[in-house]
C-alpha cells in the first residue's frame, strides 16, 4: 500500500527554511533544499517546477529529523555523510576535516605541476580528498597518504575503495613511518592558532576534529616541522605544496626559503585570499 501524502514538497521546504533561519543557520535556504533533495531523491529542478508534489509521511519524518540536527549546528555534511570535492564524492565523519572549496585551490596548483608517473605524499591526509583527487586526475601516479588518526585513515581507505582509486595509507606522526622519496609532497596541515579555536563557528569548533585544526600557539607549528624534514623525502627538483591560512603566506614562505627551497610562490583562492605556498627543493 502506498504511503499517504502529508505535505507538498515546497511547503515542507519552506518549513525547513524557517526553522533553520530561527536557529541562525547562515545558509538556511541552501541547507534546507539540500537536505530535502537527499531525503526525497530529487534535484533543484523539483523545487522550481514540482513544488506541489506530495511527500510521504516517511519522507516528512526523515526531513524533520535532519532539520532538527542542522538546527543544532551539526554540519550538513555530517548529516548527509558526504561532501563533494573536485567533482568527486567523499565520505566524511566527525573523524575527518570536512573538505572545503578553498582546498580545491591547492589541488589545482599541484595538478599544474604534476606529471604522469610521479610519486606523491599527502601529509595529514584526513579524508584523503587531496591525494585521491590528484590520483584521479593524473595518469600512473603513485600516492601515499599519512595521518596520525587511525579513524581518519579508515575514512580515507573507504573513499579510495568507493572511488576505485589505488593509494597507500599509513598511520604516522608526520614523517615518522614514511619511507622513500617523492616528486611531490602536499599538505593541508592544522593551522589554526590554539587560542583562536574557541572563537570558531560551532560547526567547526564542535564537530571538526581538534587535531585537524590546532596548529599550536601561532598556528605555524606543523609548517615548521614539515619543512624541516620534507627535504629528506623529496627528490632534487621535487616540490612542496601547502595550504595556508590567509595571513600565513609571509611566514611559511620565509620558512621555505630559509630551508633552501627555490621559486617559492604564493597562490590566491577564488576569494582573492592567500591560500597556497609552494617551492622547489634544491637537494
Amino acid at each position: 500500500m502506498a504511503e499517504a501524502a502529508v505535505m507538498e514538497y515546497e511547503a515542507l521546504y519552506r518549513m525547513g527554511v524557517e526553522k533553520l533561519k530561527a536557529a541562525q543557520i547562515t545558509e538556511a535556504e541552501l541547507d534546507a533544499r539540500l537536505l530535502l533533495e537527499a531525503v526525497c531523491g530529487t534535484t533543484r529542478n523539483d523545487l522550481l517546477v514540482h513544488g506541489n508534489k506530495p511527500v510521504t509521511e516517511q519522507q516528512y519524518k526523515c526531513y524533520v529529523n535532519f532539520i532538527e540536527k542542522r538546527r543544532c549546528h551539526i554540519p550538513l555534511q555530517h548529516i548527509l555523510g558526504y561532501q563533494e570535492f573536485m567533482g568527486l564524492t567523499f565520505q566524511v565523519s566527525k573523524d575527518v576535516l570536512i573538505p572545503r572549496q578553498d582546498t580545491e585551490t591547492l589541488v589545482e596548483e599541484v595538478l599544474r605541476n604534476l606529471h604522469d608517473g610521479m610519486r606523491i605524499l599527502d601529509m595529514c591526509t584526513g579524508s584523503g580528498c587531496i591525494l585521491l583527487s590528484l590520483l584521479k586526475y593524473s595518469n600512473d601516479c603513485v600516492g601515499v597518504g599519512c595521518d596520525l588518526s587511525e579513524k581518519a585513515l579508515g575514512i580515507a581507505q573507504e573513499n579510495a575503495r568507493q572511488l576505485g582509486i589505488e593509494a597507500e595509507f599509513i598511520q604516522s606522526n608526520l614523517f615518522e613511518k614514511v619511507s622513500g622519496k617523492f616528486e611531490m609532497i602536499v599538505s593541508n596541515p592544522p593551522y589554526i592558532p590554539s587560542n583562536v579555536i574557541p572563537t570558531l563557528m560551532a560547526e567547526v569548533r564542535e564537530y571538526d576534529p581538534l587535531m585537524a585544526l590546532d596548529g599550536g600557539e601561532d598556528g605555524l607549528l606543523f609548517y615548521r616541522e614539515i619543512i624541516r624534514d620534507a627535504g629528506t623525502y623529496l627528490y632534487p627538483g621535487g616540490m612542496l605544496f601547502f595550504e595556508i591560512g590567509c595571513e600565513q603566506a609571509a611566514d611559511v614562505s620565509r620558512y621555505m626559503e630559509e630551508a633552501g627551497y627555490k621559486e617559492v610562490a604564493v597562490c590566491k583562492d577564488l576569494s582573492g585570499l592567500d591560500r597556497v605556498v609552494s617551492g622547489i627543493y634544491g637537494g
